[in-house]
């Protein structure tokens, strides 16, 4: 789906049925998708300054449960 969903918005494939593919694409290309059986379960945010400093913050689902979110950060120097 990734490589599917990075390709977006793609007239040609949007094109394809639009009253029945439309409403799928926007709910898996969605910031955070929540169907059954699938579903965003970590989101990552890497920022990097001008000085090489990075800060990767990422939050993970815990036990499939929508309502648990564990979220961890790393901050470190870029070697240039």
């Amino acid at each position: 789906f990734a490589t599917f969903f990075s390709q977006l918005p793609d007239p040609a494939i949007e094109d394809q049925g639009k009253d029945y593919i439309r409403p799928i694409l926007n709910k898996y290309a969605a910031l955070c998708v929540r169907c059954p059986d699938y579903g965003t379960r970590t989101n990552t945010v890497i920022l990097v300054d001008s000085e090489g400093h990075v800060t990767f913050t990422e939050r993970n689902m815990i036990n499939a449960d929508v309502n648990q979110w564990k979220t961890s950060t790393y901050e470190f120097k870029l070697h240039s």
